[in-house]
């Protein structure tokens, strides 16, 4: 048997490959016959030889491969005529091979992202069991957390559900995690908006994110009310004032990159942001500061940072006079 799992949601791909092995029988037999391969340190006949090896005592031997479509296609190996001995023609051996595969063998080739004109693919497709694992988004996104908290036996509110997919994104393994916690927290009661701010860690994590904002924007009045209510759920002073530092630092360097008017993607680069990083408000937020500014403040960072080492103000005071006088006009 052949099974070929693909797809950018690895949560879903490998909680599907979970439920195979259920129904390849007994988990510690199956454990022992169970070989894993990463694909760019794989040979066409090293996979062939340990498919045509028996399993031990159990049902099935299990061998399974990551990325192997992926790399055969950057490598440009289906490029290369078949008739040659070369890598293409190596691995054309593996095609011809699936349909003389022992019936006791399961290989299971495991990739991320995988265009859908791949030749490898379309290759082995035939011969295989294919499934693709995208990214949900919108309304089955959305569809697939109601359906997650009925299997855990509870259920959530529309208004919950948006918060959470707004607070935590696409990624299915982080969101099943709070919904764990949620439905915990819920005890049998419809899972509210109320909750997901209360529980889910990513409130949290926004809410800084919300406060920093505010103070590089200079809204004063928003940034304290952030603030306290960030020090009164329990985030540390420190972390808080790392996290103001940090987006200070990330606005000098974006400030020196001004002049060579780069688009935002290579603005982005050059920083070392992860894609998902807001690099048009990082730019919009440095061009309300002239680079002495942006020194000053930064300057009363430091200074902030040491009064509270030393002891010359308490946390929460020095964190309302570092807003204040970043908030001021320059």
């Amino acid at each position: 048997m052949l099974y070929i799992l693909f797809g950018a949601d690895d949560f879903s791909l490998q909680e599907r490959l979970e439920e195979l092995k259920r129904g390849w029988g007994d988990p510690e037999l199956l454990a022992i016959n169970t070989t894993l391969f990463e694909a760019q340190q794989l040979a066409p006949n090293q996979l062939i030889n340990t498919c045509d090896t028996a399993p031990f005592l159990g049902q099935f031997r299990l061998v399974m491969v990551k990325g192997l479509l992926s790399h055969l296609e950057q490598s440009g190996a289906y490029r290369r005529p078949a008739t040659q001995s070369d890598s293409a023609a190596e691995w054309q051996a593996l095609v011809d091979y699936v349909p003389q595969m022992p019936p006791t063998t399961v290989l299971v080739l495991i990739d991320g992202k995988v265009s859908k004109d791949n030749p490898w693919l379309k290759r082995l497709a035939p011969k295989a069991n294919v499934e693709e694992f995208p990214l949900l988004k919108g309304t089955k996104l959305q569809q697939w957390i109601h359906s997650r908290v009925a299997q855990l036996g509870g259920s959530i509110s529309p208004r919950a559900v948006k918060l959470l997919t707004e607070l935590c994104g696409e990624n299915l393994r982080i969101l099943a995690n709070e919904l764990e916690k949620l439905h915990l927290y819920a005890r049998g009661q419809v899972i509210e908006e109320k909750d997901v701010r209360q529980i889910t860690s990513y409130a949290r994590e926004a809410g800084v994110f919300t406060m920093v904002d505010a103070i590089v924007e200079q809204r004063a009045h928003a940034a304290i009310k952030l603030l306290h209510q960030l020090l009164a759920e329990g985030v540390a002073p420190s972390y808080l004032l790392f996290m103001v530092t940090r987006q200070l630092r990330l606005m000098v360097q974006a400030k020196t990159l001004e002049a060579q008017r780069l688009p935002p993607g290579e603005a982005q680069a050059q920083l070392g942001l992860s894609p998902n990083y807001p690099v048009d408000k990082l730019l919009r937020q440095t061009a309300r500061y002239p680079m002495p500014r942006l020194v000053e403040v930064y300057s009363k960072l430091l200074e902030t940072d040491l009064a509270i080492k030393t002891g010359k103000w308490q946390d929460e005071l020095a964190l309302d006079l570092l807003i204040v006088e970043v908030c001021q006009k320059a």
